[in-house]
């Protein structure tokens, strides 16, 4: 593993634990302005609209594993697979899926540009 590989999990692992203590003001440090999501069923969330879902959406556990780090010079594409118990809108929610975290250096700090979930297939 290079250093740039232990950077980026390192900042995969501090964003992750911003999603599951709510951690707002974390999440706003490391979440890049031109930010989009495209959810399991294809909407899309820019960067306020990600924090701000919190208002809704809580995890209670999130669990990741199966991570694959690939960096390109001041572009890294984390992909993983996150299975999660929440809580959004009142309903608990447990989904399984696979997903891709596409993080940029910028001014020498690395920030997330984008994720994408997509449902793991059925085994």
């Amino acid at each position: 593993m290079t250093s740039t590989d232990t950077n980026i999990r390192e900042v995969q692992e501090r964003f992750d634990r911003a999603e599951l203590h709510d951690d707002r003001d974390t999440l706003g440090e490391l979440i890049d302005p031109e930010f989009l999501s495209i959810g399991p069923k294809g909407f899309l969330l820019d960067k306020q609209q990600w924090i701000d879902r919190h208002e809704f959406f809580t995890y209670h556990k999130l669990d990741v594993s199966e991570i694959d780090i690939r960096h390109f010079a001041d572009t890294a594409i984390v992909r993983a697979v996150q299975r999660n118990q929440a809580t959004s809108h009142g309903h608990d929610v447990q989904v399984s899926t696979r997903v891709s975290h596409v993080w940029v250096r910028r001014a020498d700090a690395w920030r997330l540009a984008g994720i994408q979930f997509s449902p793991l297939a059925e085994t």
